[in-house]
């Protein structure tokens, strides 16, 4: 039971769970003004809440992650939902920013500590050969939350009130656990049992493993760098109507689930190579959306181009991971955070760049850090360099039953 695949009630159903995490996460941004009234504070006050957001799941996640390490993945995914829906309720409930504020810091370390668990059960439910097809399943929990989260939350908020959007994430939550509850079989650590810190942390001795991170957080920045101010460029240099945006951003939304699909199905096969060529095009796409903003065919095309083959890199990314690290949760959560960290440097050195070169800065930003991702994979390309695609993965596959 523990190895077939497709599964699809128990990988599915973990999508459900990266769903309701990624919504809450976002749910913020599309409410800012109705916040900022409701609680008495300015809109860059409630920006700070999405900032502590991302700071609780890169550095507090982790932290979870190993407070959990001797749990059982099902109780420890249940653990999590419980933390996640207190942190929706008191969002819901606060009567006051410090209190919002403490909300967010609870939801964002329990989110991203789901993360990480979620893709550990995902491998465990999966032969080592089709993880990438999981992890892609999985993961559409975040492109499906692109696409859906925020529109979603945004108009539950406006229409029923901003307090009504977190109310609905907590009854998202509470169906995302039934459903977990009855449809993720009991499965054993990662660890094999041991529950083992020392264990779990050894891995990170491994300087591949830190080069391998960093270049998830290159990607993801790039990305991040672009995505991060595709409203304002939008309508600012394109020309495009406020209106317009949300369905560009749909459109954009597709685009990450599409390409999600497809990199799943090349990741384990195609590693390295999926990365490589996902930076590449990314590159090209960011450099030809920042040289050509101003026209909307142009801009149309290369913004759904980054789309394609910017975060949906995630299943190559989390493969690559866990071959040179190992499928355990911890080394998951750490991942997460990098990709996390990689968000925080893209969005905020792209708001420098904007301050300094204006709103064209972001891209070329982007693409300068999709180049620097390339670079990072140059050590990898001259390990595999004298192997055939059949000889590579099955060293890949020799250094991961070594290494776990």
């Amino acid at each position: 039971m523990q190895k077939e695949f497709p599964s699809p009630r128990a990988v599915y159903v973990l999508a459900i769970g990266i769903f309701a995490m990624v919504t809450s996460e976002f749910a913020v941004g599309g409410l800012m003004p109705e916040m900022a009234g409701g609680l008495g504070v300015t809109i860059s006050q409630i920006g700070y809440l999405i900032t502590a957001f991302a700071v609780a799941m890169s550095a507090g996640g982790p932290l979870m992650t190993v407070a959990l390490v001797r749990i059982r993945p099902k109780p420890a995914l249940m653990l999590l939902f419980a933390i996640f829906l207190v942190g929706n309720v008191l969002a819901a409930l606060a009567p006051s920013y410090s209190i919002m504020m403490v909300a967010r810091l609870i939801t964002g370390v329990a989110s991203q500590a789901f993360f990480g668990v979620a893709i550990s059960v995902a491998v465990q439910l999966s032969r080592p050969e089709v993880r990438g097809r999981a992890l892609a399943i999985v993961l559409n929990g975040l492109m499906l939350g692109t696409l859906l989260g925020l529109p979603l939350s945004t108009l539950i908020g406006g229409q029923l009130g901003w307090r009504a959007a977190f109310w609905a994430v907590g009854a998202l939550t509470v169906i995302a656990a039934l459903a977990t509850m009855m449809g993720v079989p009991r499965l054993g650590r990662a660890d094999g049992g041991n529950g083992n810190f020392r264990q779990e942390v050894a891995v990170f001795r491994n300087g591949r493993l830190w080069l391998a991170l960093s270049t998830s957080t290159l990607i993801i920045g790039a990305t991040f760098a672009a995505f991060s101010y595709l409203s304002p460029i939008l309508t600012q240099v394109t020309g495009f109507s406020s209106e317009a945006v949300p369905l560009l951003l749909v459109a954009y939304g597709a685009a990450t689930v599409i390409g999600n699909y497809f990199v799943g199905r090349l990741a384990d096969k195609h590693t390295i190579s999926v990365l490589l060529s996902g930076l590449i095009l990314n590159a090209i796409f960011l450099a030809g959306f920042a040289l050509f903003a101003h026209l909307s065919v142009p801009t149309v095309i290369t913004m759904l181009g980054v789309g394609l083959v910017g975060v949906t890199m995630n299943p190559a990314m989390a493969v690559r991971i866990q071959r040179i690290g190992n499928p355990g949760p911890l080394v998951n959560t750490v991942h997460a955070s990098f990709i996390t960290l990689g968000v925080i440097v893209g969005s905020s050195v792209g708001g420098l760049a904007i301050d300094g070169f204006g709103l064209r800065a972001p891209l070329w930003l982007g693409a300068g850090l999709a180049v620097l991702g390339m670079v990072s994979l140059l050590p990898e390309l001259g390990r595999t360099r004298a192997q055939s695609p059949t000889g590579s993965l099955a060293q890949e596959r020799v250094e991961a039953a070594t290494t776990h």
